[in-house]
């Protein structure tokens, strides 16, 4: 009886181990099978992810500040601003071609640079500064209309070899930016500073240098007067109000300029209806300037009051340019055959 308990007890023992044994062997396989998940998910390439908060959208481009030429803005009439019905002659009008002229047919030529100054009689017509529906009518008004609306393109040098932008345009008729304080209207007390061009009065352009040349056409046996280039002038002053120099500002190509000018009346202070189209006084010559410089016995190229013993004698500049136009008509009479 005895010996039939202890197997009993052996036998249980025994099944409790191998029970032991059974649940360790289970722990075991499942550690390794989660350490292998790890390290399966360890090795995994990364994948990206929105982020939670969307980014800001990209800030619009700021536009380049826009030159601006200093050209009073002009509202057109809502009504009929004259007695009678009147075509207007915006775009309408084109200027005719000019006759063609061959090198081999030219017997004579001459480059020559004149000044015109609208404080003249003749000339008053360039200062006229009333306002119409095509802008106001000054001739400076005109030229800088035609640059900003791309119309020509303006030139640093009687050459045209270098273009100006219109921001060297702008420093050259307007002058620098000038730094002023701010003050506040309360208090009187400084708050900040500001650039601002100072303001410019187109009536002080009353200066233009016409460059043209003279060509004797033997197949027509004519006399042509070519204009090539128009300048305004300007007197420039330093800091202190010191005059520095008498300069062009700009250069423009004269038969870019001819359709604009076409479309622009000229003022007549005797009849109203009887204008003249701008390109139609200048091919016509209706204007009065002087010669300042010739291609004509001047090799080193200078302008007549550069002249030696001219320098001071303004009288004599102003005959020495009498002097040049003489000789140009005595060669074109001697061109004739009788």
């Amino acid at each position: 009886m005895k010996n039939i308990n202890l197997k009993y007890l052996f036998v249980i023992v025994v099944f409790f181990i191998s029970m032991g044994i059974t649940n360790a062997q289970k722990v075991k396989k499942a550690t390794k099978k989660t350490t292998k998940t790890k390290t399966a998910t360890n090795v995994q390439p990364s994948i990206p992810t929105a982020d939670a908060v969307a980014p800001p959208p990209p800030a619009a481009p700021i536009e380049p500040k826009k030159d601006s030429l200093p050209i009073k803005a002009i509202k057109k009439s809502l009504r009929l601003d004259d007695a009678v019905e009147t075509v207007t002659v915006n775009g309408g009008r084109t200027p005719l071609a000019y006759e063609n002229l061959r090198a081999d047919d030219a017997a004579y030529r001459q480059k020559i640079m004149r000044e015109l100054d609208c404080r003249e009689k003749m000339n008053l017509p360039f200062m006229y500064s009333a306002d119409a529906d095509n802008g106001n009518q000054r001739f400076i008004s005109i030229l800088l209309q035609a640059i900003q609306d791309s119309a020509v393109t303006p030139f640093s040098d009687e050459r045209f070899t270098t273009p100006m932008t219109l921001s060297e345009i702008v420093k050259m008729v307007s002058g620098d930016e000038v730094e002023f304080n701010v003050y506040d209207d309360s208090t009187g007390q400084i708050i900040g500073t500001k650039k601002q061009r100072n303001e410019i009065s187109l009536d002080s352009f009353y200066k233009y240098h016409i460059k043209e040349e003279v060509v004797f056409d033997k197949e027509s046996s004519r006399l042509f007067w070519r204009i090539i280039g128009i300048a305004p002038v300007k007197n420039f002053y330093n800091s202190l109000g010191i005059f520095l120099q008498e300069s062009e500002v700009f250069w423009i190509y004269y038969p870019d300029l001819r359709p604009t000018l076409a479309n622009y009346e000229v003022y007549n202070p005797k009849n109203f209806s009887a204008k003249m189209s701008w390109e139609e006084l200048f091919e016509n010559r209706f204007f009065s300037a002087r010669i300042i410089k010739s291609s004509m016995d001047n090799p080193r190229d200078l302008l007549i009051k550069n002249y030696k013993d001219l320098e001071k004698n303004q009288l004599m500049q102003l005959m020495e340019g009498e002097n040049v136009k003489e000789k140009i008509s005595i060669r074109e009479q001697d061109y004739w055959q009788y």
